[in-house]
């Protein structure tokens, strides 16, 4: 079975992107889909009506999405082995710029609007640097400068990526995706594990704790006056 994971922000085209990689396999191979979100999602539902594919999702809560994303991930693979699907696709709730959803098999592919503006990519950290493909949409609603331009960021934070710009509404100039998916190889489910380092570690804000200023808090804590990444670990 073939694993494509595809990330960014809400609003980039994730699932516009998804329907056409449906639309160019669903006869030829058969399709399982996870979308993870927070609250609501309604992509599972649409592409199951529209394509007849597997579908399912996962609501992460209180829970971070991206960590929900690792904690389902092993689950959602043995669920579309046992569908006898070729090819899995995970949707991310794309809200977190820390985490990255992307393993150290199958595809990572990340979705960039081109009018979220020329700094965007920066901004994103790990969903972009460790990202096996990039996919910039929306390139009928930018000039070609400005678009020259946010390429040229995305290539600062990940030199070696593979660039491809669309419309993803259309679908136009998605051939080399689909040759990428098409001759990506197997994953093997027993040696899956996520291609970066994710946070540092749960804090006492993440178990709820709402007291402003890090004397009140444990584990990995910040100060104001501290050099960038110089971190402070209280407790036990």
């Amino acid at each position: 079975m073939k694993l494509v994971i595809i990330a960014g922000p809400p609003s980039a085209g994730k699932t516009s992107l998804t329907k056409q990689i449906v639309k160019r396999f669903r006869d030829e191979i058969t399709i399982a889909f996870l979308k993870i979100d927070v609250v609501k999602a309604f992509e599972d539902i649409e592409l199951r009506k529209e394509f007849g594919i597997l579908t399912k999702k996962i609501y992460s809560g209180d829970l971070c999405p991206d960590h929900a994303g690792v904690m389902v991930l092993g689950d959602a693979v043995d669920w579309a082995e046992k569908s006898s699907a070729d090819l899995l696709i995970v949707e991310s709730a794309g809200l977190c710029l820390r985490c990255s959803p992307y393993l150290n098999q199958g595809l990572g592919i990340i979705v960039l609007s081109s009018i979220s503006g020329i700094h965007a990519p920066e901004k994103m950290g790990a969903m972009v640097s460790l990202a096996d493909i990039a996919i910039i949409t929306k390139i009928d609603l930018v000039s070609q400068a400005e678009r020259e331009v946010f390429i040229q960021k995305i290539r600062e934070v990940h030199t070696k990526i593979i660039l491809m710009e669309t419309n993803a509404l259309q679908g136009n100039s998605l051939n080399r995706l689909y040759n990428l998916i098409q001759n990506s190889p197997d994953i093997n489910k027993d040696n899956l594990v996520l291609k970066g380092n994710p946070p540092l570690g749960t804090c006492t804000i993440c178990v709820g704790k709402k007291e402003i200023g890090w004397k009140h808090h444990f584990g990995v804590i910040q100060k104001l006056d501290g050099q960038i990444a110089e971190y402070l670990y209280r407790g036990e």
